[in-house]
């Protein structure tokens, strides 16, 4: 039995140092080709969440190119590790990492992206990087943080200065208000130009916030339309991990409680983090948990919610748009604010609604919500958050890569 174990370890090992040198051999001849392979101006790369999925920022921006025509007029990609993942348009599906991905790297004009590159990725001459990002800040990001603990990487120094890196290829920056502009500018070193334009993902919540539209998505989803659709969507917790990039579902939530005490008026949906890579068993709960996976555009759930749970996710800058009630499940506010992150700003005086530490607190917020109670701070929230989203940001960054196309570079 020792035998066989150890056998299948020296396999495994061998395996993988094999596996090392070929994709080292790959990158090296993908940094050969960057400096060989003549730059291909109308060639657009998107990518959403290190290839994870097809949403957010991104996937907004390319199919605003779609109605418009202009996936047609431009030769487009979209980068994913799941290339059965159905997406809109003429874009070419490339799965992330290999041969094909390499070499689309090399020659694109425009690339397209919400988070970090990977560090062997470089910047070609004559190459525009548009960096979406992906919300706006309550944790300290990068050159801000004062630790760092995430797939138990504990180096700051080195997160930093990877961090740093990779922001040097940025030659645009998408911000959703004034108060991440400063933060960005200061966390990511960016010096170049910030777009505060507002979120191309919530350009939805405008054109889609009405009763016909919001009847019909419900249907869609499978959601009852005789009850209140609450929405629970939490961030994950950096030291809480399975391996690099595969967090678990963090929460004290009670479910039957949650059931017992509001499942004759409500239904709740649960939405992970695109991180999270639990597969929970909710069927105990049929009837009153739904569950939507990562690849779903949270913007149709925000439309479809008539409340939001969350804690610490940047959700809150984007569902305050629709100026429905927020409610924060802050379990673990201490030892997140102080052990993990470290926030911007004050969380406890400026969130928008109550912020509760049981589920029991929380059913009794829900059941005794008033929007009088919260109206001033949710007032003074959505001016400092939401200002520049007017529905329009991908129309106006369609805008820019076409004038970008015209003008053959930055």
């Amino acid at each position: 039995m020792g035998v066989n174990m150890n056998m299948k370890k020296l396999i495994t090992t061998l395996k993988n140092s094999v596996k090392k040198v070929i994709k080292n051999v790959i990158v090296k001849l993908y940094h050969l080709e960057i400096k060989i392979l003549p730059l291909q101006k109308d060639m657009i790369v998107f990518e959403s969440n290190m290839g994870r999925n097809y949403t957010g920022n991104p996937r907004c921006i390319y199919e605003e190119m779609v109605r418009q025509g202009l996936d047609k007029k431009f030769r487009c990609y979209y980068l994913l590790d799941d290339v059965n993942i159905q997406i809109q348009g003429n874009a070419k599906k490339i799965r992330r990492s290999r041969l094909c991905y390499y070499f689309i790297m090399a020659k694109a004009g425009i690339i397209v992206c919400d988070s970090r590159q990977p560090e062997y990725i470089r910047k070609k001459k004559g190459a525009c990087f548009i960096q979406t990002w992906h919300g706006t800040p309550l944790k300290k990001l990068a050159l801000d943080m004062d630790s760092v603990s995430m797939d138990g990487e504990t180096d700051l120094e080195k997160y930093k200065k990877t961090f740093y890196q990779d922001s040097r290829a940025w030659d645009y920056l998408i911000s959703q208000n004034r108060y991440s502009t400063d933060i960005f500018r200061r966390a990511f070193a960016f010096d170049k130009k910030v777009l505060e334009i507002g979120y191309p993902r919530n350009d939805i919540l405008f054109s889609g916030n009405n009763p016909e539209y919001i009847e019909n998505l419900k249907k869609e989803m499978g959601l009852p339309l005789d009850k209140k659709v609450l929405l629970y969507a939490p961030t994950w917790r950096d030291n809480q991990f399975y391996n690099k990039g595969a967090y678990k579902f963090a929460s004290t939530l009670d479910f039957d409680l949650l059931q017992e005490k509001l499942g004759k008026d409500y239904v709740c949906i649960v939405k992970y983090h695109y991180l999270v890579k639990d597969q929970l068993d909710w069927s105990k709960y049929k009837g009153f948990v739904y569950q939507f996976d990562m690849c779903e555009d949270i913007a149709q759930l925000y439309l479809a919610a008539d409340m939001m749970i969350t804690d610490y996710s940047s959700v809150m800058f984007d569902y305050s748009i629709l100026k429905r009630p927020m409610l924060f499940f802050a379990y673990d506010l201490e030892d997140y604010k102080d052990n993990l992150r470290g926030f911007y700003f004050d969380f406890m005086e400026e969130a928008p609604g109550p912020v509760t530490r049981t589920t029991a607190e929380l059913i009794k917020a829900i059941q005794q919500y008033n929007p009088k109670d919260h109206e001033e701070k949710y007032k003074a929230f959505h001016q400092k958050y939401n200002h520049a989203d007017d529905g329009n940001a991908s129309k106006k960054m369609v805008q820019l890569i076409e004038e970008l196309l015209v003008r053959g570079g930055k």
